[in-house]
Order: C-alpha cells, then structure tokens, then sequence
C-alpha cells in the first residue's frame, strides 16, 4: 500500500497542484479543505488527470478540526508518512495601517496552525519510527520586503521553528524540510489577495508607498517563471529522499536574492539590493498622481 500523505490548503494554487501530482506518483494524497464547498477546482483538475485521491474539511486554526482529519488519516491508511504544511494567508500592507487582530490571524494561520497539525501528527510518525514534514515556507522568510512585514514575520518564524524541529525530529528518523518559493502566480494574487483594512486608505501616510508596492509587485508576479508545479516537484523530492535536506529554494530569483546576501557584506548587499528596491518605489511612487497628499 502506498504511502498517506496530508496536505493542508488545497483548494486552489501550491496545495491542489502538490496534491494532484503526488496522486499521480502513486502517494496516497489526503487534501485538506478548510471549505469543502470550494473542492471544485480539485475535483477538476484530479479528474482531468486521472487520480484519485481524498478530501477532508481542515481547518489548521480548529483544534477539532486538525483531530478529526488526522483520525481519519490513520484509520483508513493505517499511518501518515508525509505532512505537507501548505495552507497559510497573506497580508499587504505597511506595518502602522494594520490592525492588531490582522496580525495577530495571520499569525494564527501560519505560525500557530502550522505548529498544530505538525503536533498532530507527531505520535503517529514516533512510532512508526519514520515521516516527513513539509513546511511550505517562502523566500520571504530570508529576506522581508516592503510593504509585507506581517506576513515576512511570520515566514521568519516558520523558519526558526522548522530549523530547531529539524535537529529534534531527525534521530527519531523523522525529515523536515522547508520548501522556499518566491513568487509564484496563484489565486493568492489575485481574489485571494489579503490586504490590510487600513492600507487602502487615502488619507494613510503610507498609502502612495504601498499603491506603489502593489504595483511593482503586480510586475514580479506577471513576469516570474516559477509555477506551482515547480513546488509540487520540489516537496516530491523531499518526500522521496532518504535524507532530506533543511531547506530547498524553488526557483532561480529567489536562488539569486539569497546568494547575493549568503556572499556579499551586510552593509553592500542593503546598498545593493535594499536600496535598488526602494529606489524602484520611490521613483514610481513619486510618480502616482496625487503623491505628496497622504503625507500628513
């Protein structure tokens, strides 16, 4: 019998990808749902390339929730090999605009939710002596950008946690891994873009900044080359390895941004490429009509 492997947010972008093609591998695919009525773009897509696989409701912030999807897990494959942890939120906006309850929900998603269903899993992973688990992190948790601070908080976090669980899992023959996109053109960039409450707002001093980040972000999403199936293939890779390593970069952009700071001094590479990026904001920034107005 093949291998379980549960993965969280599937519904649309990295998650359905992951899961149809780790079906099409032979894995026994769990996907989690936090909606079941929003399964039919995975439905489609399972059908149009022949797998099978099953779905659950999970939600990774609902206690209950996470107990009965991996109940269900180990009832009917009898164990859980992999735990692919890719459901998370965003959040857009300068950090003074946003609330203090939408920081604190993304951090409930993807820090405290992560933490829950790997919890979970955990026992059943311990006995069998065996597992992987797959924290679907981000470049952003190596390098923080303007106008994300919430969420690059959040992804730095994942990737303290993960490095730490990594030294403590691997005598018990269990893998973590973090697998680190860049920007990748999902759903997420689109109807499923999270803005903070306040950063639309006109009156903000911020706002002529981050209608200038949004902006410059639009033209990194239309142009990456990345694709959610180049994801689905790296956490294959890390499922099927003997050893897996900590952390894998998909993608040759985010591959170059952390070189650049591996390698050069602290000091150049802000110049570089902190400052490259500013100017980038500032000149289109100070170009939107209006601009100057927030500024108050």
């Amino acid at each position: 019998m093949s291998a379980a492997v549960l993965i969280t947010g599937c519904s649309t972008g990295l998650g359905l990808e992951t899961a149809v093609y780790l079906a099409e591998r032979g894995w026994r695919v769990y996907a989690g749902l936090r909606d079941l009525e929003r399964r039919a773009a995975l439905e489609a897509a399972a059908r149009a390339r022949g797998v099978r696989l099953t779905m659950l409701p999970l939600d990774i912030t609902d206690p209950a929730s996470i107990d009965r999807a991996v109940q269900q897990v180990l009832t009917e494959a009898g164990g859980i090999y992999g735990l692919v942890n890719n459901a998370g939120i965003g959040l857009r906006g300068y950090f003074e605009d946003l609330l203090e309850s939408e920081v604190r929900r993304v951090f409930e998603v993807n820090v405290f939710g992560t933490m829950a269903m790997t919890r979970a899993v955990l026992p059943a992973m311990r006995a069998a002596g065996r597992g992987r688990i797959v924290i679907i992190g981000s470049v952003g948790g190596r390098i923080a950008a303007f106008g994300v601070s919430a969420y690059c908080a959040t992804k730095f976090a994942q990737e303290g946690w993960a490095e730490a669980l990594y030294q403590e899992l691997r005598p018990l023959g269990i893998g973590v891994a973090l697998v680190e996109p860049g920007i990748i053109r999902t759903e997420r960039w689109g109807r499923n873009r999270a803005i903070g409450q306040r950063a639309q707002d006109p009156t903000s001093p911020y706002y002529r900044w981050f209608v200038a980040a949004e902006q410059l972000t639009d033209r990194l999403v239309s142009s990456s080359p990345a694709r959610p199936l180049d994801v689905a293939r790296v956490v294959h890779q890390v499922l099927a390895a003997p050893r897996p390593r900590l952390r894998y970069i998909v993608g040759w952009r985010p591959w170059l941004a952390v070189l650049l700071r591996r390698y050069l001094p602290e000091p150049m590479f802000e110049r570089l490429y902190f400052g490259m990026a500013l100017w980038r904001l500032e000149r289109l920034a100070t170009s939107l009509p209006g601009a100057g107005e927030g500024e108050r």
